[in-house]
């Protein structure tokens, strides 16, 4: 799926979704990723459950440049590991969980804003 509204400024722009990948800023990305203030790394998670502090040390480490982070689950919105909520909040960054399509869009609005976002997508077919 395409997605119209895309951020300026040199920071991560979600231009599509879908058949099991992404394509940020004109790079195609197989599978799940992380978005962050200035790039788009691979993400070894394929269920919201399985989203961890662990898989999300990068999105942790850059808690002073993160105050927001986008789960996208997938197709449908999706509960989280108990305790993810309270690690990134510890850090000062609040989660918001939905599915991968709206957290694009939603991640482009934000990051066209230039708010402090990222996002953990989970791949979608």
């Amino acid at each position: 799926m395409e997605v119209n509204l895309l951020p300026d400024g040199g920071r991560p722009a979600i231009q599509a979704y879908g058949d099991g990948g992404f394509r940020v800023s004109g790079t195609d990305h197989r599978g799940s990723i992380l978005i962050l203030a200035r790039e788009t790394r691979a993400w070894p998670v394929t269920a919201a459950d399985r989203a961890s502090a662990d898989n999300l040390a990068p999105v942790l480490d850059a808690a002073g440049e993160i105050s927001l982070l986008l789960l996208g689950c997938g197709s449908a919105p999706a509960a989280v590991a108990p305790g993810l909520r309270d690690a990134l909040s510890a850090v000062g960054i609040v989660l918001e969980v939905m599915d991968t399509g709206a957290a694009c869009r939603t991640y482009n609005i934000l990051a066209g804003e230039n708010r402090p976002v990222a996002a953990a997508l989970i791949a979608v077919d």
